[in-house]
């Protein structure tokens, strides 16, 4: 779960690292309250989750309450790269000597944790990686380890962080790692990490980046959600604990394990292309659990999305076995009644497939196609949406 700036910066403080103060609004009358307590000059910065806020008009200074106003009339309700700005920060504007960057960040590739640190932030980060990556400094992280403060000081070193404020910034790099551990995040980013001219070394902006897979351990976590901006879909399937992703197709999916999941978007983008190029509408994996209320809650989410023209339902039955697949299906389908519309074509292989088309077969539902092979499956699935276009 991606953080608004806001978000970061409040975990941020409540972990040590410093900020400068501000308060989130909503409307522009709350913004002027909000810069006469601050009582400075104030900086209004759009609350969205993507980047380039600055070049596309959404952070203004303000000298007076009245002009933080006006700023904020302006930019609540623009729309950058497809975000609407719902609310923005009012914060205390800052005078600044230099930027830094900084990240704590999940190196998959490498499998371990990686800092990344330079003397040159306030510039697009991957932008200075390509053009010059020498200034970038990239040094892997022992998560048994950990960041202590000699790591931190070795960071800063290899990042080039001037003597003045390297034991400042070293400091506040131990809190980030607090930060990045204790909220299980898998991205906390500073850009840009400022010094004052008072030699104070401050984190100006904020990007966190949090694993849902450790939602349990932090129920603080769900209050973070914003609504607004959420999928309505991608809501409805969280709420029924699915693995769905939305996607810009026509076609739903359905599948028991990621790595077929996967394969079965593939194969339908592939067919796809024969049908007027129809794509897959979501990921949805159900995991090894196809019973009726699994399989009715996965279809109920894929048949309220009104892009979905038919459902493919992808199974290789394992530990899970065909003719619980194919009953599940057949129950699913009851539950829903009318909710049921769109035609579902099935594909069983694997562990009792024989008794699942046979229970199919037997059950006979309008709706229902069965295809043999994945390939087969798919181009009828993209061949029907097609039709229902």
């Amino acid at each position: 779960m991606d953080l608004y700036e806001y978000q970061a910066k409040e975990l941020f403080a409540a972990h040590g690292v410093p900020v400068l103060p501000g308060r989130t609004v909503e409307t522009a009358e709350e913004a002027r309250a909000a810069a006469a307590e601050i009582g400075t000059a104030v900086v209004v910065k759009a609350q969205v989750k993507t980047g380039g806020r600055g070049k596309a008009g959404g952070v203004k200074l303000a000298e007076t309450p009245d002009e933080a106003q006006e700023k904020a009339g302006a930019i609540l309700g623009m729309d950058i790269k497809g975000h609407t700005v719902h609310r923005v920060l009012v914060t205390e504007a800052s005078d600044i000597a230099e930027e830094y960057y900084f990240s704590f960040l999940l190196d998959r590739s490498n499998r371990t944790f990686l800092a990344m640190c330079s003397a040159e932030g306030g510039m697009e980060i991957e932008q200075l990686a390509v053009e010059r990556p020498d200034a970038l400094a990239r040094v892997p992280i022992d998560s048994i380890a950990g960041v202590d403060r000699a790591k931190a000081a070795e960071i800063v070193a290899q990042g080039k962080i001037p003597a003045a404020v390297a034991d400042q910034a070293a400091d506040v790099i131990v809190k980030l790692w607090e930060t990045f551990v204790a909220e299980d995040a898998t991205l906390v980013e500073v850009n840009p990490l400022v010094r004052d001219p008072q030699d104070k070394v401050v984190a100006l902006d904020g990007k966190v980046t949090l694993d849902e897979n450790a939602a349990f351990r932090h129920p603080g976590h769900a209050d973070l959600v914003d609504e607004r901006t959420e999928d309505p879909l991608e809501a409805k399937a969280k709420a029924k604990d699915l693995n769905y992703v939305k996607l810009d197709g026509e076609v739903g999916i359905i599948g028991n394990g990621a790595g077929l999941v996967m394969s079965t978007l593939d194969v339908v983008a592939y067919a796809g292309e024969k049908h007027g190029g129809v794509k897959p509408a979501n990921f949805l994996d159900i995991g090894g659990g196809a019973s009726a209320e699994v399989m009715a809650a996965g279809l109920d989410v894929i048949l309220g999305d009104p892009a979905v023209k038919s459902v493919f339902v992808n199974v290789f039955g394992g530990i899970t076995s065909c003719d619980a697949v194919a009953n599940g299906i057949v129950e699913a389908l009851k539950i829903l009644g009318d909710a049921a519309t769109k035609p579902l074509v099935v594909r069983l292989d694997g562990n009792n497939v024989v008794e699942g088309r046979r229970i199919l077969d037997e059950a006979n539902h309008p709706l229902v196609t069965q295809v043999g092979t994945m390939d087969d499956a798919a181009d009828k699935a993209a061949e029907l949406a097609a039709a229902g276009a």
